[in-house]
Order: structure tokens, then sequence, then C-alpha cells
């Protein structure tokens, strides 16, 4: 039998689904249970996060670049938990296009195929009764999904919380818990969510006061209480199979954007990730078959990394033999250099012709299909699942295309990534695969 699990979402973004789920995560683990968490959508901000607070990987469904049995694998790995908490991204019926798999990625497809329920965390700094309206609304959008329960956040007052306690209840819909506006309690953010979890020193007392604030104005019994087991069986666990066998994979502030089960399943699969730190100026293993460079935020690190020699030389070398793959800021960092936000021009690898700019931010975000002339590599399809999330633009583009990269709606775009020798690049991200 299957752990039993629940999904945080909400109305929208910044509602506090992070926090509430952060603290839950803590708290329940405080309490001496296995909780593993996962995260609803493409993220890779949040799952550090969560792995912080339950002390194990944090790790992505996703229903419109997964298949069943992917998502079914993934969900998998938290088989021997006593509770599975997932947290939704956007608004809990917020999606794209339909993709081959027949949907838009909303959090409430999720539900619907694991029969969770949902616990809807509410902000309603700004309303009172109307909370009402909205709750019961999303309780009765779509019949398949099922609102356990409400978690009212940022409430002002207890004359505040009466107000909306005495609307919501009447309305026959549970609320779960109130929590009151602290600031003190606030993740601190930049242009693409939080700040990465290795960045915040102290982060481990935050959750601990998340987890102390959840606690004590949340019903914890009643959270494991309406958990329900997994609905989504499959025999057949999908692992997203290594791009080589031997993998030197950039890992620090700089470039931290590689999904947990992707490492999961290269290892499972016999892979060897051997990681190096571009901020240290350290080189690659010259021994690996290839070089991962995954994305996170180069723009911020651009002076540290021109004056990276020794990683310089060593990517440089290792590309006149052997593969090197950067994603997004991995992708960036190939090329001749980055501009930053104040305009200034930091020197890059230069092994792709390529130069970017985040001088003026231009705002990029969807689902993707990547479709290759032949393979990216060997062990992968042709054609491959992911995303895209970057505000840099691109300035200079003299190289190869490296595939046709359509969205959601199937519009192809420009940014198909490039291809010098035995070096690639892509702002694609990769999440899911079609076989």
């Amino acid at each position: 039998m299957s752990s039993k699990g629940i999904i945080i979402a909400a109305p929208s973004s910044g509602a506090g689904k992070t926090t509430v789920t952060l603290g839950l995560i803590r708290a329940l683990k405080n309490r001496g249970l296995n909780v593993q968490p996962l995260k609803s959508g493409p993220d890779y901000i949040d799952p550090a996060f969560h792995k912080i607070a339950a002390g194990k990987p944090s790790y992505n469904i996703d229903a419109w670049s997964m298949s069943d049995d992917m998502i079914s694998t993934h969900i998998d790995y938290g088989q021997d938990a006593d509770l599975i908490i997932a947290e939704g991204a956007m608004g809990l019926f917020d999606g794209g296009a339909k993709s081959h798999y027949g949907r838009t990625g909303a959090v409430s497809e999720i539900s619907s195929m694991t029969g969770w329920p949902i616990v809807l965390v509410m902000n309603v700094a700004s309303q009172a009764q109307s909370a009402a309206a909205i709750a019961e609304g999303f309780s009765n959008f779509d019949p398949s999904v099922n609102i356990a329960g409400i978690i009212l956040n940022q409430v002002a007052s207890d004359r505040h919380e009466r107000l909306i306690r005495e609307a919501i209840s009447a309305r026959g819909i549970k609320i779960l818990g109130t929590l009151r506006r602290n600031a003190d309690l606030l993740l601190p953010s930049r242009h693409l969510g939080l700040v990465q979890a290795q960045e915040v020193s102290d982060l481990d007392d935050v959750i601990e006061d998340l987890a102390a604030f959840i606690g004590a104005n949340v019903d914890l019994d009643e959270i494991i209480a309406i958990a329900r087991p997994s609905q989504l069986k499959s025999d057949k666990p999908i692992l997203t199979p290594p791009p080589a066998q031997r993998i030197a994979i950039a890992q620090d502030a700089a470039f931290s954007f590689l999904y947990p089960h992707h490492i999961k399943a290269w290892k499972t699969q016999g892979a060897e990730l051997i990681q190096f730190s571009p901020l240290a100026d350290e080189a690659p293993n010259m021994n690996a078959d290839l070089v991962w460079l995954p994305g996170g935020y180069p723009e911020l690190y651009g002076g540290q990394l021109a004056s990276a020699n020794r990683f310089k030389s060593g990517m440089q070398n290792f590309a006149k033999e052997k593969p090197i793959h950067g994603e997004c800021g991995g992708y960036m960092a190939l090329g001749e250099a980055i501009i930053d936000k104040a305009g200034e021009r930091h020197e890059m690898l230069g092994l792709l012709k390529l130069v970017t700019s985040f001088e003026k931010r231009k705002f990029n975000l969807g689902y993707r299909r990547a479709d290759f002339d032949t393979p990216l590599f060997p062990s992968l399809s042709t054609s491959l699942h992911g995303h895209e999330f970057h505000y840099s633009s691109i300035l200079k583009h003299e190289d190869e295309p490296l595939a046709k990269v359509y969205d959601a709606r199937e519009t192809l775009l420009n940014l198909g990534g490039s291809r010098m020798g035995n070096v690639t690049g892509t702002y694609f991200h990769m999440i899911g695969e079609i076989r």
C-alpha cells in the first residue's frame, strides 16, 4: 500500500504555500514522522528547501511533461514514508495548453490522478467574508478535486479571523489553521523566486521557527487524518537515462538547477556523478565522459567566473575531445560573455558564439518540447519535454541551432539553443522525456 499524501495548493502564487509546506514538513518530522516532500510542477528552488526541512530529497511530479508511469515512479520514492506532502505551483487550476498526455500541468490534475486531497492556503490580507466565496468556488469548481480544508494566511486580528471563519464555516468548509501576519517568517526572494537554499546561512533555524509557528496554529492531527493513498499505480518504473557513464556536474551557488529525480535516476542506472565548483575555480574531471553545466545564477557571479582561469582552461581542454552541455545558466556560461543587469560585461568560456544580457530583462516562462534531428545524447529520445524560465536575452547567436523548440501551444520559438563542435547548450530544461 502506497504512502498517504496531501497537496498544499493556493488560489494564486504568493499565498504562502512554501512557508506552510516547510513548516508542516518540519513540524511533522519533529513529531517523529517520516515525511516525503514532492513538488508539483517545474521548479528547482523549492525542492532544495524541502530537502532541508525533511532531511531527504524532494522530487518533482509534473502533469504536463511526465507520463503516468514517471509520476508514479517519483511518488513511489516515498512509499516508506508516513506522509507525502506535495507543494503545488502557481494557482490550483493554473496550467498551459494540453500536452500529448492530454494535461495542462495544473496542480489540480495531480490531485485528480492521485486522489490526494488539497489543503488550500489562502492569503486573506485584503478581504474578509469575500474569502468564503473564493473557498466555495474552489471547492466546487472541479468535482474530481477534493478541497479537504483551508489554511488562512496573513490574518490581521481576532475580528478579522472571526469574520472569515464564520463565513467559510457556514459553507461547510473546514478551516485547518489560521496564520497571523508575521514579517519575521518571510523567506528572501529574487527574480526566479526564492533565493537558493544554500544562500540562507541560518536556514535550519528559520525552518525550525516556521515549524513552531505552523505547529501552534495548524491542526496537525487533522492534516495527518485527511491524507489518502495515491490511486495512481504503475508496475513500469520510468527513469531518465543518463547522458553518459561518468558525468562531471558543476554544483555551486552559480550552477545548482539539476532535478533531483535526474540525479537519482542516473545513479540508479549506474552512472557516476563527479561534482566540481566553477566558483571555487575547479576544472572538471578530465576522465569524465561528459560535462554538464546546470542552470542557476551565473549572472550574479559574473566577475568571479570571468576570473576562474583553472575552470576556463579545464573546460576548453575538455571540449576538444568530449561533449559539454549547458542548460539555461550553464548555456549562458558557455558563451562569450554575460552582461549583468548593471550593463557590465563578464567574459565567459567562449565555447559558443553567444552573448546574453540581463540589462533589459525579458521574462521567458513556459512548458517546452524540444525536437532534435538526432538524440542530444545517444541514450535520450529525439523529442524531450521540459520548460524554460529565465530573464536574460540573447544579443549574439552565431552557432548552429541545437533543436526546434516549441511552446505548449506548438508554436515554434526562436530560442533553439546552440551547437559548436562538442559543445551544446539551450535555455530548455529537461524534466520529462518522450520515448
